[in-house]
């Protein structure tokens, strides 16, 4: 019995981290940020991809000025979205709307891109409660 017990546990344990790994807390979901800037990487991988963005000093927003790193989804969602492995390179100009995280951190997550053609290129299908598009 005491087994089954340990084993109950662990997996509650895993359970709850494996949740938090997953939670969209730390993010103000409902305030959207623009960063005009330039893509430093792009990361391509599971659990989630991401993309580093330097924004210049030029920025009209001064607030965004610095690299950020923009949090995204697994490869599958992203796939169903749109994006591909090559949808960007070190260098392109990008422009990233995204929400900030509550402590202040450079460490973003992705709402949107909007691409050269206007075209915009998002997180995920579902939304947030509090996520407006703009």
């Amino acid at each position: 019995m005491k087994r089954i017990a340990s084993v109950a546990l662990v997996f509650t344990l895993l359970g709850g981290a494996t949740h938090a790994h997953h939670s969209r807390e730390m993010f103000d979901v409902t305030r959207n940020i623009t960063y005009r800037g330039a893509v430093k990487a792009y990361r391509w991988q599971n659990p989630h991809s991401s993309i580093v963005v330097t924004v210049g000093a030029n920025a009209k927003d001064r607030s965004t000025v610095g690299t950020w790193n923009i949090e995204a989804s697994s490869l599958s969602i992203m796939t169903t979205g749109g994006w591909k492995q090559n949808t960007f390179k070190m260098g392109d100009p990008i422009t990233v709307v995204a929400h900030p995280n509550k402590d202040g951190s450079k460490s973003v997550l992705l709402f949107y891109v909007i691409m050269p053609d206007g075209k915009r290129l998002y997180r995920a299908a579902h939304r947030y409660p509090g996520e407006v598009d703009h």
